[in-house]
């Protein structure tokens, strides 16, 4: 089967890196280029599983458990998407309700691995993990605060800027007669 390349890389990173703010960043522009209105796309629920391990990590369980909920009530209907992105739907259904027990349970976190049906997808992750010097599945490294708290660490000043911008146009449209 063919998959595309930017969700090739959501697992090899969700896998390899355990960098998970990578993995949303990733699918979140996967998801605006090919189904952008699509707010309960099966892309959606696959960034959220990704947010919610990202929170989990870092000791968020409130924003860990809200967004793993989220993403297993949007993922309930996607099961054939699931199936055609290699994934074991039934599997993943059970993987996330015992990540979301093992979070109410105030248990520490737990590096989760996807249930992927496809061996030739297994097979495709594992070699682009192996030429990036990742190791497949391999726990996330807690003491790596480059991943660990990488939203702490990134230049938001696009953003910021984008934001004073969108400020000012709204209060020039506000103080129109």
């Amino acid at each position: 089967m063919n998959y595309a390349d930017d969700y090739l890389s959501f697992l090899v990173h969700f896998h390899g890196t355990r960098d998970y703010f990578e993995c949303h960043e990733i699918l979140e522009e996967y998801w605006k280029e090919t189904a952008p209105k699509e707010r309960d796309s099966h892309w959606v629920g696959l960034i959220q599983i990704a947010v919610a391990q990202y929170h989990d990590r870092r000791g968020n369980t409130k924003g860990a458990v809200r967004t793993l909920t989220k993403a297993l009530a949007n993922l309930h209907s996607k099961k054939p998407e699931l199936l055609k992105l290699g994934l074991d739907p039934e599997e993943l259904f059970n993987l996330l309700e015992n990540t979301l027990e093992r979070m109410l349970s105030q248990k520490p976190y737990e590096s989760i691995n996807l249930p992927i049906a496809d061996q030739g997808l297994i097979e495709k992750c594992q070699s682009m993990c192996l030429h990036e010097g990742y190791i497949w599945c391999a726990n996330s490294d807690m003491a790596n605060s480059s991943i660990v708290d990488k939203h702490l660490m990134r230049d938001r000043s696009d953003v910021i800027s984008e934001r004073t911008r969108q400020l000012s146009l709204r209060k020039r449209m506000e103080d129109r007669p």
